[in-house]
């Protein structure tokens, strides 16, 4: 007789210490990469810059900043007499934020580790809150839109992004799904974090209403991201992407090699002009205090 025995749901705190453990581990490799995932990611951080409706002399606040960006071309928007602060979980990633502000000269921007459920700011404390995919890794979604309300002013506004379902983001289904399949990884639980975790229609919006913002709209965007060629999609996902990064690296050298063949046979199907070119969809979302 067999028994099957239900591993226990991670707590919070455990999701949160292990994410922390997690982006700390890539940030080397998002440091690497960083041209090629902010040009990547541009289109997201205008749309939400445009949301926000900066202005010179605001205090802006940027949650799960990672390596800068939105926020200091928010710096640079609210200029010297305004200010910009960056959190994320990983020290890693905010060396690497607080490295690319000083070669930019933004003196009106700084970093602070923290974590987007619990927010260590007083109620009122900003203007605006800015998150560029960061929300659906959230160990708690809600608890941490609900903070962002939290902190902003009465009047304040809200704008972030989440990427769209994932039948619309073949940019990271195409590695995910062969990669869980050679390795025999169960898909996530749907209210686990993950990439799209709020990507179906209205769910992100709906984050925003129950919080108790106002005016929600949400608007989704979308695009193609191309890469050199198969290998190189290859190599760019495996040293940036944890939820791949991370199975491979446990993976024998046999394991690993099949994943890479069937990865690059499975990204040569989305050749355009010699190219592998991979569409996407982002939500981005916006509301007022």
């Amino acid at each position: 007789m067999t028994t099957t025995t239900n591993a226990a749901k991670p707590t919070l705190d455990e999701i949160r210490d292990k994410q922390r453990d997690s982006w700390n581990k890539f940030a080397p490799g998002w440091k690497k990469w960083d041209d090629f995932a902010m040009d990547f990611l541009r289109p997201a951080g205008e749309g939400i810059l445009k949301e926000a409706r900066l202005a010179p002399g605001m205090t802006v606040l940027d949650v799960a900043c990672g390596t800068g960006e939105p926020g200091l071309t928010a710096a640079t928007i609210v200029g010297p007499k305004g200010k910009v602060t960056g959190t994320d979980l990983s020290e890693e990633m905010l060396r690497n934020a607080q490295d690319k502000a000083k070669k930019l000269g933004v003196a009106s921007y700084e970093t602070k580790v923290a974590d987007a459920c619990a927010l260590p700011f007083k109620d009122g404390a900003f203007d605006a809150v800015i998150c560029r995919m960061g929300v659906m890794f959230f160990p708690d979604p809600a608890k941490g839109v609900a903070e962002f309300f939290r902190v902003l002013k009465a009047g304040g506004r809200l704008a972030l992004c989440a990427w769209g379902e994932a039948k619309k983001n073949p940019w990271a289904t195409t590695i995910s799904d062969v990669v869980n399949a050679e390795l025999g990884l169960p898909a996530p639980a749907p209210d686990m974090p993950g990439l799209f975790r709020l990507g179906a229609p209205g769910a992100l919006a709906g984050t925003l209403e129950k919080a108790g913002f106002r005016e929600v709209r949400a608007s989704e965007i979308s695009g193609e991201r191309d890469y050199d060629d198969p290998v190189h999609y290859w190599t760019m996902m495996t040293e940036i992407a944890a939820p791949i990064a991370g199975p491979l690296s446990k993976a024998d050298d046999a394991a690993r090699t099949r994943c890479r063949d069937k990865v690059v046979a499975a990204a040569a199907s989305f050749m355009k002009n010699g190219r592998p070119t991979f569409p996407y969809a982002i939500w981005i979302a916006s509301g007022v205090k």
